[in-house]
Formats: structure tokens, sequence, C-alpha cells
């Protein structure tokens, strides 16, 4: 017992709040221990283990996207090396570190402090300029295939070879294409239906954060993440923050609900105190709004506009000055893809 009590003294020390140690360790051996049972589901030869293995798989890496953007908000440790040190961690377990942890820590405080989604790379004009793709891109969404995402993934292993600021992070990518291509063809020779699995895992991953992600906000689109000269117009402005702003919970009424995306869906409460951890989001949303959120989303309007638009969605704008509450009421919200925090130009 006394051994239990030095460690969890010892070890809660390390975060910012040491009341937070217990709900930390189990999500991390959720997330640890789901991606390898998943993994091991998966070379099970029967569909009883199969399915379940996907489906663990998908959600441990949701799980350690989330907690990742946790560690880029400095919300887990009181120093930042020990949140950059687990962070990279789950930025591999993610399969998105092809980009660096800091990068995409450097995107998303961009995202915080200048009210925008801050971009380096148009995808719209590279399917417009190029009809073929531009077609195939449709087909696979249509399918409900993320092609936009899987898109940006393959931007991020190409962004070094392109863009002059990543040039140094060439050897980065290469060295992680050959490790992932290398353990990627021996799954595929020992058993081709696992490798199979991981990419509809992976697939419906990119697709749950896409989802989470895309009624979240009503920002203006800017293509200047690599000038850190440029000052939006509301950078700094709270009251357009929290108005273009959408908690999104999955459920109000089952809150434990939220945690399949580790509380991510208490959004405005995340913008008020971005710093503070995902288990302290519904008690820091109660205290915000006792008399509700204005800016609540109910869960099945979303679900229905992301289906709706799936294929429109592509060339969509429709970030702005829209109220995504009332447009989801009317079934008009199209949303906006390729703003996942993983992918940081």
């Amino acid at each position: 017992m006394n051994l239990l009590l030095t460690l969890k003294q010892q070890t809660g020390s390390l975060l910012r709040d040491s009341d937070d140690l217990w709900p930390n360790v189990l999500v991390l051996i959720y997330i640890f221990g789901g991606y390898m049972g998943g993994w091991l589901m998966l070379f099970q030869s029967s569909i009883w283990w199969y399915v379940p293995g996907v489906l663990l798989l998908m959600h441990s890496m949701v799980i350690a996207a989330y907690l990742m953007h946790d560690c880029g908000h400095n919300a887990l440790f009181k120093k930042v090396e020990h949140n950059t040190l687990l962070g990279n961690i789950l930025n591999t377990i993610c399969g998105s570190n092809y980009g660096t942890y800091e990068d995409m820590r450097y995107k998303h405080m961009r995202h915080h402090v200048d009210n925008c989604e801050p971009l380096v790379f148009n995808y719209q004009k590279l399917l417009i300029a190029h009809p073929a793709l531009h077609k195939t891109i449709n087909i696979l969404e249509w399918a409900y295939i993320p092609a936009v995402e899987l898109l940006m993934h393959a931007m991020q292993i190409a962004a070094p070879f392109i863009y002059e600021d990543k040039n140094d992070q060439r050897v980065r990518v290469i060295k992680w294409l050959l490790i992932r291509s290398v353990l990627f063809v021996t799954i595929i020779i020992i058993s081709p239906l696992a490798a199979i699995g991981y990419a509809i895992a992976y697939c419906l991953f990119l697709t749950v954060l896409r989802f989470m992600d895309n009624f979240q906000h009503s920002y203006d689109i800017v293509y200047r993440l690599n000038d850190p000269e440029y000052v939006p117009e509301k950078k700094g402005d709270y009251d357009y923050e929290q108005s273009h702003t959408y908690t999104n919970l999955i459920s109000e009424r089952w809150p434990l609900l939220n945690l399949l995306a580790l509380n991510f869906s208490y959004h405005n409460a995340h913008h008020v105190k971005p710093n503070v951890a995902w288990n302290r989001l519904p008690a820091l949303h109660a205290s915000l709004y006792p008399q509700g959120c204005a800016q609540q989303l109910r869960f099945m309007p979303q679900l229905k506009a992301f289906h709706t638009h799936r294929v429109h969605r592509i060339l969509a704008e429709e970030y702005g000055e829209h109220d995504v509450v009332d447009q989801l009421n009317k079934n008009q919200a199209v949303g906006v893809n390729a703003l996942s925090f993983l992918t940081a130009f």
C-alpha cells in the first residue's frame, strides 16, 4: 500500500494536477492495450475476432489522437518536454508521424490564438486543376472512403520535397516511410486480411476525427500558416471565438458516451480554457453553461448532414459567417474537409 502511495505521489507530481493520475493511467492502458490487442485480433482466423479487432484498433487510435491533442496544449504534464515525449509516441500510433508533433502543435496553437483555420496546402485547387483526380476523389468519398484526408496525409509525406521550409524533414520522412512500409509489407505477407483490417481501421479512424471536426467551428480558412507576420482580423476576439465555436456532444443524456471521443466534443469549454485536461471538461462545461450552451449541436442532424453532403463537401467553402445550429436544423450545413490537427500544413 505504501509503495502504491509513493508511486502515485512521485508520478502525480509530474502532472499538472495529481488527481489526474488514474484517469490518464487508464486511458494510456486503453490506448496501448487496445492498439496491440486490436492487431492481435486481426491475425485471428475467426470473424468474431476480426471485426472487434478492427473497431478496437480504430478506437485506440482515436483516443490516442485526442490525448495527443491534450499534450499539444500541455494539459497533462507540468513540463513541456514530458508532454512532447508522450505526444511523439501517440503521433506514431496515429500513423501521422511523417510530420512532426511540434508542427502539429504549432498549427493547432495558431488555430486557437488566431481564431481561424490556418493552412498551407489548398487541396481544392489541386483537384480543380486535375479533373481525373477530382473524379476519383468524388467516387471514393461517395463510397465513404475519406479520400481527402488520405490525400492530406500523403501530402504530409510529400511536403518536405515541395515546401522549402520543410526540407530539413526529408530524412525523417524517408526513415519513417521505410520503416512503416517494411512493417506493412511484412504484415501483408503474413496475413493479407490483417493488412486489410488495418486499412479499414485507419479509414474509420480518419472518418471519426473528420466527423468531430466538421461542425465545431465556422472560422475562416486562411492559407497563411507559414506566415508568422500575418495577423488575422479576429485574433484574440473572445466573443467571435465563442460564437463561431460549437459543442457537439455525442450525448447530453448519457455523458459517459462523450468519452468515445475523449470529451473532445465539449469544444466551447475547451476553447475557454485550452489547457484543461480531457477528464475535467464536463465539469468545466457545466460551470460555464449552467443554463445550457447556446452553441450546442444535436448529434443526429450532424450525422445526417455529414452523410448527405459527403461529396458536395469536397469543394465546399462553408466556413465563414454561417450559423451552424440553424444550418444543421435545415440540413444545409455542409462542413469542410482537411482541417485535422494531424496534418500540419
